[in-house]
């Protein structure tokens, strides 16, 4: 069976990683999953979107249409229940740099000092969008409940990892490995639901 190139929209090489292992997992001989790091002339997307629906389908859209080829893309984000869901949407530019994760964790917990362990109920949302050439397009979210602990904990994983511990986990994210966060991690519910439609739409499914 011949492999189709799939655009996955981002840089970010621990997302492509992420992806590149549950996409593999499900339909190892179908999709050729590829990062923006193939495309360098491409500019970032800018995120202009009010919700993770909005901004996952944007990047994706502008990805295909610039490439020619179908696209995935993502939002996702932390939203924190004694912030009124904030960071949210802007998760990874919380600390004002984009993509600096020590920097939006201290910021994170430093908002969250006095509060309680009972009140730190948090969730990760994230929104996988894929669009193809011909304009058909899918969408499927997958959430993770769990709570902000008060310091970072583990070494794996990127982003929020280290301070978000899964309901029904010991652990930090950041203490799992790969395959037991894929397991569980909101990315991972978002791409394990997308990915039969993504397949199908390819026309490789089965």
């Amino acid at each position: 069976m011949s492999r189709q190139q799939v655009v996955l929209a981002t840089r970010n090489l621990g997302k492509i990683e992420e992806f590149r292992r549950i996409l593999d997992e499900i339909h190892s001989d179908s999709i050729d999953l590829v990062g923006l790091e193939h495309f360098p002339e491409l500019e970032d997307v800018e995120e202009t979107g009010e919700t993770f629906l909005e901004n996952a389908l944007l990047k994706a859209r502008t990805v295909c249409s610039e490439t020619g080829l179908p696209s995935i893309a993502d939002d996702s984000g932390l939203c924190i229940d004694a912030l009124d869901g904030s960071p949210g949407i802007f998760s990874a530019r919380w600390s004002g740099v984009h993509g600096n994760d020590r920097a939006n964790i201290e910021k994170v917990l430093k908002e969250l000092y006095s509060i309680p362990a009972q009140e730190r109920g948090a969730h990760f949302t994230c929104v996988s969008a894929f669009v193809m050439p011909d304009g058909s397009e899918t969408t499927a979210e997958g959430i993770l409940q769990g709570l902000i602990l008060t310091e970072p904990m583990g070494d794996h994983g990127f982003g929020y990892d280290p301070i978000f511990r899964p309901l029904g986990s010991a652990l930090s994210l950041a203490q799992l490995n790969a395959r037991e966060k894929d397991s569980m991690s909101h990315r991972g519910k978002s791409l394990r639901a997308i990915a039969p439609r993504v397949a199908a739409m390819l026309g490789t499914l089965g």
